[in-house]
């Protein structure tokens, strides 16, 4: 070993050490609000995902509405309570008729906001009474609005406009609102 190497003194050891302690000790303050920062950003993506499942879910249910392999009676959507409940029904086995029972095989599916959250119901006929099926939890989720508008078009199949706005339980003050087009070519 030559006498001309040399390491850190001492005093340049411990002079690094203390600006990596300042620095250590300043990023650690920024963590947990760096945490509160991601973890926001991620329920509300996770909402966000979970709002347009639900919307294009009863999209897809409205451009069903109406089809009809025969003679069926009836309308194939009845949207009530200003917009905050709709009915779809379509022939669903292809044998002309439109069946309501049994309940498991009914070719109506309704969808409604009732205390805050967004239900449904296989073999709806109205939008009132008991047995609908919760489609958001309420324990995480709280829904302001749904509503389904329908637009007319001169020479045109129906546009319908469906519209969610929730927000997750805790962040109640950033919901998501979503606007969904649909076509009913059936009706």
């Amino acid at each position: 070993m030559s006498v001309n190497q040399r390491g850190f003194s001492l005093t340049e050891v411990l002079i690094a050490m203390a600006i990596g302690s300042i620095l250590m000790l300043s990023s650690a303050r920024f963590l947990p609000g760096l945490q509160q920062v991601i973890l926001h950003q991620e329920a509300k993506q996770d909402l966000e995902e979970d709002v347009w499942l639900r919307v294009m879910a009863i999209g897809k249910q409205i451009q069903r509405a109406g089809y009809c392999v025969g003679q069926c009676q009836g309308a194939g959507l009845f949207i009530s309570q200003d917009g905050h409940c709709v009915i779809v029904q379509w022939d669903a086995n292809s044998n002309g008729r439109w069946e309501n029972s049994p309940k498991s095989e009914a070719e109506q599916t309704g969808f409604r906001l009732a205390s805050g959250v967004l239900e449904t119901q296989r073999g709806a006929t109205h939008c009132d009474g008991k047995g609908w099926d919760k489609l958001t939890d309420p324990d995480r989720v709280l829904v302001q609005n749904f509503s389904v508008r329908q637009n007319a078009l001169a020479g045109f199949s129906p546009e319908f406009v469906i519209e969610l706005s929730a927000s997750r339980k805790g962040f109640e003050n950033s919901p998501i609102q979503v606007l969904h087009y649909v076509t009913g070519f059936n009706l």
